[in-house]
């Protein structure tokens, strides 16, 4: 629902009923006219006088942060220009020795408060009609809660907001505790694979001793090289390799797909 914050009055210039005894109806909503003219001229300068005062208000702070800002970088230009690093030499332990920067920046905090409401909502709150005083009937209550705040709650979306935000600070956290318990999962799974992939490696295909005893009929001249050929046993033992890597790979998974 969109809130008007300037309304200018009378609206109907010549909405209304002629009194009684009156000779000329012309000249009496004539005059009727002419004053509701007048009164919509003095509500519209009182508003356009609002908004100039709002307009110089922005201005003036604009104004001074931009003051503040130059300063701040006339400053550091000075700074910047005095420092020469043919000739100063600053330690590291001066510069741990120095405190910390800290900015002096005043943040702006409660822009939207009692006090920076605008004029004419202020005013138009004032127009409004109070509550019903639904407040004595609190002591009858057994819950003991607030009987007006049934019919009016100014604080509702405060609490609703502080609720959002108390729970998605709640779902942060058990998130991050989620995710901490399933990497130190993953590191036992991790270490369990490890420890798996040690132990097949360790165990080794017993030793083919024909073809060992093949290789040994032959001449030492016409014997493989053991650094150029491979061993009698290579292909038996890559084989082996090959099947111990399936193995390693089916308990890894088997062991990561039990979290």
């Amino acid at each position: 629902m969109p809130l008007v914050k300037r309304n200018i009055e009378p609206r109907h210039l010549c909405r209304g009923a002629l009194p009684d005894g009156v000779t000329s109806e012309l000249e009496c909503v004539t005059n009727t006219t002419l004053a509701a003219i007048i009164k919509q001229l003095g509500s519209l300068s009182r508003h356009a006088e609002d908004i100039f005062g709002e307009l110089f208000n922005e201005a003036n702070s604009f104004y001074l942060r931009m003051s503040s800002l130059q300063e701040r970088v006339d400053q550091l230009a000075v700074k910047v220009t005095q420092l020469d690093s043919t000739v100063e030499e600053v330690s590291l332990q001066d510069i741990n020795m120095r405190k910390a920067f800290k900015s002096s920046t005043i943040q702006d905090q409660q822009v939207v408060s009692r006090t920076s409401v605008p004029n004419p909502v202020v005013e138009m709150y004032h127009r409004c009609d109070k509550p019903p005083p639904l407040n004595i009937l609190t002591p009858y209550r057994d819950d003991k809660k607030d009987a007006l705040k049934f019919y009016t709650d100014p604080s509702y979306f405060f609490n609703l907001w502080k609720e959002k935000m108390l729970q998605a600070t709640e779902d942060k956290r058990k998130e991050k505790r989620r995710q901490k318990v399933r990497c130190v999962r993953r590191t036992s799974v991790c270490e369990r694979a490890l420890y798996v992939w040690v132990y097949v490696t360790v165990v080794r295909k017993a030793r083919n001793r024909r073809q060992e005893w093949n290789v040994l009929a032959y001449d030492k001249e016409f014997r493989p090289d053991a650094r150029l050929a491979p061993s009698p046993y290579h292909g038996m033992s890559s084989e082996g390799s090959l099947a111990s890597l399936l193995c390693r790979l089916q308990l890894c998974a088997a062991l990561f797909w039990q979290m």
